[in-house]
C-alpha cells in the first residue's frame, strides 16, 4: 500500500529492517564495512550481491535518505552527495565530455553557472546561458551537440519560471534529458516527474534540511529517459547490466566513486530529520512569504518587489499554471540603490544577514555583493541581479514578528 506525502516524511528515519526495535535509523559512522568470507565482500565490489564495502560510495544511513527522497519524487533512484553543486557536478561528469554543448538558464544559482563557464569550459564543454523563461529563445540556443538542458523551478534570485513541459518537449524530440533544479520548492510543492523532467537534483541543504545545520545533495532518476537509447555510450554500455537504472549505477559507481563527493552519514541522518516535517514546514514558509509580499508591495519605501505569488509578477499566471500557485518562499525587494539595501539590512535586528534559503530562520542578503560579487556588471544586469536589491528567504517565525522587524528596517528609508 502506498503511504500519503505526509505519512512518508514523518516516517523518513524508521529502518526498513530492524536490528534492535530502533525507531529511527542509526548513524553508521564508519569508513568501511567488514565481511566474515572473502567471496562476500569480492561479490559486493563486483555487483553480485547487495551489501557495503567503503562510505565513499554507500552507506546505510545515506541510502536511508536515497530511499525516501526517491520516494517523494517519484523516482526510480536516488544518490546523495556532499552539497547540491556536488549533485550537479556529478551530473555534469556523467552526462558530458570535450565537444558537448549545454544549454544553462541564464536565472540559476550564481554557483552552478561559475561551474559551467568557468570550469567545466576548461574541459572543452560549452555553454549557452539563456533566458529560459522563454521558450523559444531555448530551442534556438540547442544544437546537434547538445547533451542537456538545466534549469530551475524557480529562478534564485531572479525568480523567473521556465515553462517546463515546452522544454521538456524540446529535450524529448532531441533525445537528452531535461534536468532541473528543485532546490526551492521540493518534492513537498512540485513533483517535477509531472513535469517530464528526466533527472532532478537538490540541495539538501536548503528546505529539505531546513533548520541551517547540514549541508548536503540529490541527485533523483524519475525514470522517463530511456538511457538504451541516449547519446551517451558509457551509460549505454552500462544499460545492458543495470537496465533502467543505468544513469544511477554509473553515476554511483564511476563518477561519484571517482570524485569522491560523498555526503557524511551524519549530515544524512540531519536531513532526513528534517524532512520529516517537510510539507508542514513548506506550509508555513509558503503562508509567510504570501503575506509579507503583499505587505511589502504597498510600502512606499519599497521600489518594486519580485515574488511569482503576487498578481503583479510577471510570472504570476505560469506560476498558477504550473506550480498551482505555490510560489515559493523567496521574495526579491528593490530599495532604490546600494546604500539603502544596505541600511536596510544593517538595521535588522531579528532578520539574520547569511547565505541560505530554506532556513527555519528569515534570512537577507544583498546578492550584488556576495554571491554574485565575482560576474560582471553586464552579467549581473542580465541576471536581473541590482545593487538595489535585496533577497529574502521567509522563514518559520511568527509573521507579526517578521512584518515588526521589517518594517523599522524600512523606516529609515521614509517608509
Amino acid at each position: 500500500m502506498r503511504r500519503k506525502m505526509l505519512t512518508r516524511q514523518a516516517h523518513a528515519s524508521t529502518p526498513d529492517q530492524l536490528l534492535w526495535g530502533e525507531t529511527v535509523t542509526p548513524v553508521y559512522q564508519t569508513t568501511a564495512f567488514s565481511q566474515m568470507k572473502a567471496q562476500q565482500l569480492a561479490d559486493i565490489f563486483q555487483g553480485r550481491a547487495g551489501g557495503y564495502n567503503y562510505s565513499r560510495i554507500a552507506n546505510p544511513t545515506c541510502t536511508t535518505l536515497e530511499m525516501n527522497l526517491c520516494s517523494l519524487d517519484e523516482g526510480i533512484g536516488c544518490v546523495v552527495t556532499s552539497s547540491g553543486m556536488a549533485a550537479i557536478t556529478a551530473v555534469a561528469c556523467a552526462l558530458l565530455q570535450s565537444g558537448d554543448h549545454v544549454v544553462l538558464a541564464d536565472g540559476i544559482f550564481a554557483g552552478t553557472i561559475s561551474l559551467f563557464l568557468d570550469t567545466l569550459s576548461r574541459f572543452g564543454i560549452q555553454t549557452t546561458l539563456v533566458d529560459a523563461a522563454d521558450t523559444d529563445a531555448v530551442a534556438s540556443a540547442m544544437r546537434p551537440q547538445t547533451r542537456m538542458v538545466l534549469l530551475e523551478t524557480i529562478g534564485n534570485p531572479k525568480l523567473d519560471i521556465p515553462d517546463i513541459p515546452a522544454i521538456s518537449k524540446l529535450t524529448r524530440d532531441a533525445g537528452i534529458p531535461l534536468v532541473l533544479d528543485n532546490t526551492v520548492l521540493t518534492a513537498a510543492l512540485l513533483r517535477p516527474k509531472q513535469l517530464g523532467v528526466d533527472i532532478v537534483v537538490y540541495s539538501t541543504s536548503k528546505f529539505i534540511c531546513g533548520f541551517g545545520t547540514a549541508i548536503g545533495g540529490a541527485v533523483i532518476d524519475t525514470g522517463l529517459y530511456d538511457w538504451s537509447r541516449s547519446p551517451f555510450e558509457q551509460i549505454r554500455t552500462t544499460a545492458g547490466k543495470a537496465g533502467p537504472l543505468a544513469f544511477m549505477a554509473y553515476l554511483r559507481n564511476i563518477v561519484c566513486r571517482n570524485l569522491g563527493g560523498c555526503p557524511a552519514p551524519w549530515n544524512c541522518f540531519l536531513i532526513n530529520q528534517g524532512l520529516q516535517t517537510l510539507s508542514i514546514r513548506m506550509a508555513r514558509h509558503l503562508e509567510n512569504a504570501s503575506r509579507l509580499a503583499n505587505y511589502l508591495r504597498g510600502h512606499k519605501a519599497v521600489k518594486s518587489i519580485r515574488y511569482p505569488g503576487l498578481p503583479s509578477d510577471p510570472f504570476y499566471e505560469r506560476a498558477r499554471r504550473l506550480l498551482d500557485g505555490k510560489a515559493g518562499a523567496i521574495m526579491t525587494i528593490f530599495l532604490g540603490d546600494r546604500e539603502k539595501a544596505f541600511e536596510f539590512i544593517d538595521r535588522l535586528e531579528l532578520l539574520r544577514q547569511a547565505p541560505n534559503i530554506g532556513d527555519s530562520k528569515t534570512l537577507v542578503i544583498h546578492p550584488a555583493s556576495t554571491i554574485f560579487w565575482q560576474l560582471s556588471p553586464q552579467d549581473r544586469k542580465r541576471m536581473g541581479i541590482t545593487e538595489d536589491m535585496v533577497r529574502i528567504s521567509v522563514g518559520l517565525e511568527d509573521f507579526d514578528d517578521i512584518k515588526a522587524d521589517v518594517c523599522q528596517a524600512l523606516e529609515v528609508l521614509g517608509g
